[in-house]
């Protein structure tokens, strides 16, 4: 027998404020808290280093870690657990971590890794899609034993 993947949708809505939402798969309970911080750079001497503060307030060119944590509330495992998360119109997709989850540039109707993906160039033709293209993201997860936890997370910069 195929398990279906679970599925919940994780997002920011207007304001930039985190708004999750889950659905779980037959036998799966599995809940999704997310944080937005500011990636802020802190410069001491010489020395720079980041430091992640909550985002109460954010302004363009702010840099954002945008966290979803995946809980799982049930008894049996989650397996195959899939995030999608809808970029919020608010903010660009940092180039970091592209490799690490997959991305839908036509509103989550097709996936894969951002380089080989195309948009219209708005001339009858194609180019190839850009950060600023991205509309989904989406992780899949293999498995979340009762009790634990999974983790992703992202980086954006605010439009």
């Amino acid at each position: 027998m195929r398990i279906k993947p679970l599925i919940c949708l994780v997002g920011l809505v207007a304001g930039l404020s985190m708004a999750p939402v889950a659905f779980a798969a037959p036998g799966a309970t599995v809940s999704v808290s997310n944080t937005m911080q500011l990636d802020r750079i802190v410069t001491e001497g010489t020395a720079i280093r980041h430091e992640l503060v909550d985002a109460t307030t954010v302004s363009p060119g702010n840099h954002l870690v945008i966290t979803m944590i995946c809980h799982n509330d049930g008894a049996v495992p989650a397996t195959n657990f899939v995030l999608v998360d809808p970029v919020p119109a608010q903010v660009l997709l940092a180039s970091d971590g592209f490799g690490t989850f997959d991305v839908s540039v036509d509103g989550g109707a097709s996936w894969g890794k951002l380089a080989a993906l195309t948009v219209s160039d708005g001339k009858g033709g194609r180019r190839a899609a850009q950060a600023s293209d991205v509309s989904h993201l989406r992780w899949t997860i293999a498995a979340i034993a009762p009790g634990a936890s999974a983790t992703v997370s992202y980086h954006a910069v605010v439009r």
